[in-house]
């Protein structure tokens, strides 16, 4: 992918502009959430079904909610969503200004949020590359800001101002973050309309949801591209499991401690994602999204072997870089190539299989932690993420990917998966999905 000329349009200012005050509010509510929750019971189980609440949407209707986004107008989707959400979040508000609030409200609260956030996140996904008009290097550009201030603001100023807002009141931080979704509702609404892509024939929703799903697993990029977050969420969450408990047995480290070596990931997150674009350029987007894969291994390995909390706050904060780079460079990629009509599918059925793949991270860690020892879930989790490198290398090479984007430019004459054109098939032969 190479380096375009063009300069990002001003509609891009005000999407980045909505998306950094959602992240913000989404920072708050992430951290403020639980704590409100905490003042309601101590039970561990009630506590976890408010937090697993909000993945539940993806894992039930995520290659349906794309199929529907792909039938809508995505910016419409983008701002009623928001619109809904900030009227969502004056019901829990109002119940704890009349001390009604209660676990199965929050948990309810938390599940129409996280529908709301499959709709927003995949029309927003569909939306981007049609308002860059698929210019690889403006994705990048664009991702590479989006990217950045999301974690800047959900990582770093939202959960501290969330935690401050919470000690004014239980409805403060969640009137707050309806503020930032009715502010981005507002900005969304006034972005330009882009032609929505209209099938010839209009098929059943299901087997429009299939036929998404079939595109990535039939395509050998979109496949890889799909395997590393899906990959990656089971070693991340097998060593999230256990971090805290790694940090104060083999660390030493406080809960302040604690934070500060989270912050640390995050910061890596910020750099990573900043230097994706050069990365790209220098390597290719192939060879790079190789290498991120081999730096989180080894810096999992690292943090495993680390003797003290300043070689784990290093481990970790190399940890985020690679994986901000990867959280721009893959999705630039894929919209890049994916055809219009099958944006919102291609990225859900891709999300979807993410988020499937987090609860087998958790369990495989605690598994691990109990079965044998505390480090090894992170020496599992480098070791998955090792062999990420073998499965990029093959599937997400350098002449895949430009085969992908020969296929998918307007001259390509072709809307079949890149993986079918014979230019794509390297010395590792047919695809095996299986």
């Amino acid at each position: 992918m190479t380096q375009g000329t063009g300069k990002l349009p001003t509609g891009f200012g005000r999407l980045w502009t909505a998306q950094t005050v959602s992240s913000l509010g989404d920072g708050v509510s992430h951290a403020a959430l639980p704590l409100i929750a905490l003042t309601l019971t101590q039970d561990p189980m009630a506590l976890a079904v408010v937090t697993a609440a909000g993945t539940l949407p993806w894992l039930l209707f995520g290659v349906l909610g794309g199929a529907l986004v792909d039938r809508w107008d995505r910016r419409s989707t983008m701002w009623v969503v928001d619109a809904a959400r900030a009227v969502l979040l004056a019901i829990p508000a109002a119940a704890a200004v009349l001390d009604v609030l209660s676990i199965p409200l929050l948990a309810a609260v938390a599940f129409l949020l996280g529908v709301g956030g499959l709709f927003f996140d995949t029309a927003a996904t569909a939306y981007l590359p049609d308002l860059l008009h698929r210019d690889p290097a403006l994705l990048e550009r664009a991702n590479s800001r989006l990217r950045g201030a999301q974690t800047a603001m959900s990582g770093f100023a939202g959960p501290p101002a969330g935690s401050a807002l919470l000690a004014l009141g239980r409805a403060v931080p969640l009137l707050a973050d309806a503020v930032s979704f009715a502010l981005s509702a507002l900005l969304v609404r006034t972005l330009p309309a882009v032609p929505r892509p209209v099938p010839e024939v209009r098929e059943s929703l299901l087997r429009e949801a299939r036929a998404g799903a079939s595109y990535v697993f039939r395509d050998r990029v979109l496949l890889g591209l799909a395997l590393r977050p899906a990959v990656g969420n089971v070693a991340f969450l097998a060593v999230e499991t256990v971090l805290a408990l790694f940090a104060h047995d083999r660390l030493g480290l406080d809960t302040y401690g604690f934070g500060l070596l989270l912050t640390a990931e995050a910061t890596g997150g910020l750099l990573g994602a900043g230097i994706a674009s050069h990365l790209g350029r220098l390597l290719g987007t192939g060879t790079a999204l190789t290498c991120t894969a081999a730096l989180e291994g080894l810096a999992i390995l690292g943090l495993a072997a680390a003797p003290n909390p300043y070689v784990a706050g290093l481990a970790l904060a190399v940890c985020g870089a690679g994986m901000g780079a990867t959280m721009v460079l893959a999705p630039s990629l894929r919209q890049a190539i994916v055809p219009a009509p099958l944006m919102g599918r291609v990225a859900s059925t891709s999300r979807m299989l993410a988020m499937c793949a987090a609860p087998v991270g958790a369990f495989l860690g605690g598994w691990l932690a109990t079965a044998y020892d505390i480090r090894t879930p992170l020496f599992a989790a480098a070791g998955l993420l090792l062999a990420m490198t073998a499965v990029t290398a093959s599937m997400t090479s350098n002449r895949r990917v430009e085969a992908a984007l020969r296929a998918a430019a307007p001259d390509g004459g072709t809307d079949r998966p890149a993986s079918q054109d014979p230019a794509a098939e390297g010395v590792w032969g047919a695809p095996n999905v299986s």
